[in-house]
């Protein structure tokens, strides 16, 4: 599956780069284990034994941000693939008895920075789940019948988000913040491309990015670390490493900054109610970890009911709702701001709408007391994100692909730190004055009636 445009929460802190001849432990929280095996596959164990079950997961630094045009969605559907047959289990049907066999639920995801895939099953089956595990990962087999049953599926999925509304509008803003560069954001891919996709163009992902070194095992559950290590050893320690860094050899190109503001308006039947989105570039970890760290706490205070913006739009029915949120990426993660208005005070919307934003930057936007509950909340949020064992390798899995493993550790104390001048920063340096992508989507009679045109513009 794809990202549903939700926000994941995440910290940034300094990332470390470990060499086999000196390896620096990273920092992990209490029960994390880590272990970097000499073919370079990093291995962490998460000791949790609420529940007498074991995930097991590994997720590979591949994804939108690794295609040009001609590969767009080739990581989606490799994810699919994934799934189908190998070399131990030659067929799909193989495949699926051996995971009713395990008893396992299962299942993988691509996104912009990362692609995953997971298995959780009885604890007493670790070993056959590794087992299971190498097998689709390293041999996998790229059966020109399993790619033709498969293309239509992950086709239809893009045509599934097509009909949506709000998916055509954060396509068309993404056409606008990244140019030419657009498909190293969109995991979704082309639609030709997913349907003339070939087992040789399989292989092109496979040679380039599935290796042990570019890709990080975690199990988790009730297990001990000593023994998952050396059962992790024993099944992938022959997996040959590339010899090669993949980040290295396949550099990611810089996104250009946007150059202007642009609008544009959409109009479609589709969309029974306008929705409004305006979105900046925000920050890389790699190069402003400490912005990451404030646009989600600046973003939490946004979405307090107590809020101006909230107040401004919500509470005086100008719209439904209105949401912020920032997408911490490694290279350049983006800032969006959607608003539902209310459709009979489109004009009095928007121009509160940006009243609002351009009063951001002021020092008396939010109060001493809406900065400390939203640190609170992010901290009650991260806490009941890790209730569930089975959920911590892929949130711990999303920041090694895009960060670190001691940004992951952080989390919770970092963004206790963050303080007013750290999201002064932040809004100074990417939003308050910035270029941004603003859009519409709106019924053509409703865009006819407003003049959406006449206002909606930039200025």
């Amino acid at each position: 599956m794809t990202r549903n445009f939700i926000k994941i929460l995440t910290l940034s802190v300094a990332g470390v780069f470990s060499f086999c001849c000196a390896i620096a432990q990273p920092r992990l929280p209490e029960g994390y284990f880590w272990k970097k095996l000499p073919n370079g596959l990093e291995v962490v164990v998460i000791e949790n034994s609420k529940v007498p079950l074991a995930t097991i997961e590994i997720a590979v630094k591949n994804g939108a941000y690794t295609e040009g045009p001609e590969y767009s969605g080739l990581s989606h559907l490799f994810e699919h693939m994934f799934f189908k047959a190998n070399r131990d289990y030659p067929t799909q049907e193989k495949f699926l008895k051996r995971t009713q066999e395990l008893g396992a639920i299962w299942n993988g995801t691509t996104s912009v920075e990362r692609v995953n895939y997971f298995f959780t099953f009885d604890r007493d089956s670790l070993k056959a789940g590794l087992n299971f595990m190498n097998s689709a990962i390293r041999f996998p087999i790229y059966r020109e019948e399993d790619m033709k049953k498969e293309r239509p599926v992950v086709d239809g999925e893009f045509q599934r988000n097509e009909s949506s509304p709000y998916f055509q509008l954060w396509y068309g803003i993404q056409q606008k913040l990244w140019g030419d560069l657009i498909t190293r954001k969109v995991a979704i891919g082309i639609h030709e491309v997913i349907n003339t996709a070939t087992p040789e163009k399989m292989m092109i992902i496979k040679n380039k990015y599935y290796f042990p070194n570019n890709s990080l095992l975690t199990i988790c559950g009730d297990v001990k670390h000593e023994a998952a290590f050396a059962l992790a050893e024993k099944v992938f320690g022959d997996w040959a490493s590339s010899g090669f860094n993949p980040q290295e050899k396949y550099p990611i190109p810089p996104f250009k900054p946007l150059a202007k503001t642009e609008y544009f308006v959409k109009e479609s039947t589709i969309a029974r109610a306008p929705i409004i989105q305006i979105s900046w570039q925000g920050p890389s970890y790699l190069t402003d970890s400490a912005s990451t760290v404030a646009a989600d706490v600046f973003s939490t205070i946004l979405a307090l009911n107590s809020s101006k913006l909230q107040q401004a739009l919500v509470d005086k029915g100008l719209a439904s709702g209105v949401y912020v949120s920032y997408s911490t990426s490694r290279y350049v993660g983006p800032i969006d701001v959607t608003v539902i208005p209310n459709p009979n005070k489109l004009k009095a919307c928007y121009d509160e709408l940006m009243n609002q934003i351009n009063s951001w930057g002021n020092a008396d936007y939010y109060t001493d007391e809406q900065l400390k509950d939203a640190k609170a909340i992010l901290l009650r949020s991260n806490i009941q994100a890790k209730e569930k064992p089975s959920s911590l390798p892929s949130q711990m899995s999303y920041q090694w692909c895009s960060t670190s493993l001691e940004y992951y550790t952080d989390l919770d104390n970092n963004y206790q730190k963050i303080t007013r001048a750290d999201i002064q920063k932040y809004l100074s340096t990417y939003v308050t004055g910035k270029p941004y992508a603003a859009g519409i989507i709106i019924a053509p009679e409703l865009s006819k009636q407003t003049n959406v045109a006449s206002f909606f513009v930039a200025k």
